[in-house]
């Protein structure tokens, strides 16, 4: 199939490589046209605008930034609606508000083509391999057109409702994680008087029933970061303090007591004040555990 892809952050550019190793033919799209040469390497077309990416796609993947980003890249001069985009399908899987997909939603039927949100569990290797969780609002039967492409960068894909639905499983599951990265913080500031090496102390409180199932994986890489080097980022402190941030503000607009967000955010926005935003999202913990 021919699939465009908008947005090649480390998420989207991650999906674009899965889905050529599957077989699909891209175009892809970026404000920063040099983020996707090691895809245009890979025989990947880079177009010039969002229009010209809908034009030559049979379906269009975006996984952008937040809500300015999604409506510059729909709406905007050259935007991806600009042209004839009859029956094209969109797969929207950037992490927004319920009431942005559902807009959004709208906008795009109205100009005759398919809409299908859909935001991921997972980060830049589950990505990578085709193990993603992902959350689809949709209508059924654009959700049928979805899901032979979303299966193929998907370990377990539910289709949860309607459009809206996705974002807000997507905040029901990433919720406990990003709440999880303060707790570890102040876990280890309590273990600092063992003074166990760090190895051995994250594979103890990864071996334990309190650890969710991502400490399986990074434990070795916090322990890394306590003994002060360096590790990729797969998901960066500031990304995880935009999604407490739309969380937040969807429990507000919803009447609900978030306070665990409230706290967490505030917490993570000490981080980032420390120069932390760009690290990887569990470099909060060890911050936090030396304070």
């Amino acid at each position: 199939m021919q699939i465009g892809i908008a947005g090649l952050g480390r998420m989207g550019a991650a999906m674009a490589a899965r889905l050529m190793d599957v077989g699909h033919t891209l175009s892809v799209w970026n404000r920063s046209a040099d983020k996707a040469k090691p895809l245009t390497d890979a025989g990947a077309k880079l177009v010039a605008t969002p229009e010209d990416l809908a034009e030559h796609s049979d379906a269009v993947i975006t996984m952008l930034t937040d809500a300015d980003a999604i409506d510059h890249v729909y709406n905007g001069e050259n935007g991806l609606l600009s042209g004839d985009v009859t029956d094209t399908l969109f797969i929207e899987m950037s992490t927004v508000r319920p009431e942005v997909s559902i807009a959004l939603a709208k906008v795009v039927r109205a100009t005759g083509a398919r809409f299908v949100e859909c935001p991921v569990g997972g980060t830049t290797g589950p990505a990578r391999q085709g193990k993603l969780f992902g959350f689809m609002g949709a209508e059924e039967g654009d959700a049928e057109l979805a899901e032979p492409i979303l299966n193929q960068l998907c370990r377990r894909l539910e289709h949860v409702g309607p459009v809206g639905n996705g974002a807000l499983a997507k905040f029901t599951i990433n919720m406990p994680l990003m709440i999880y990265y303060q707790a570890l913080g102040e876990a280890l500031s309590m273990a600092r008087g063992m003074e166990l090496e760090p190895e051995r102390l994250m594979d103890i409180l990864a071996d334990t029933s309190g650890a969710p199932t991502m400490m399986k994986a990074r434990a070795p890489t916090v322990a890394k970061m306590m003994k002060g080097e360096d590790t990729p980022v797969t998901f960066d402190l500031a990304g995880c303090i935009k999604d407490l941030q739309s969380m937040q503000a969807e429990g507000q607009a919803r009447g609900l007591s978030l306070p665990l967000v409230e706290r967490t955010l505030a917490c993570m926005h000490e981080s980032a004040a420390k120069g932390l935003g760009g690290k990887e999202a569990a470099m909060h913990a060890v911050y936090w555990s030396s304070k």
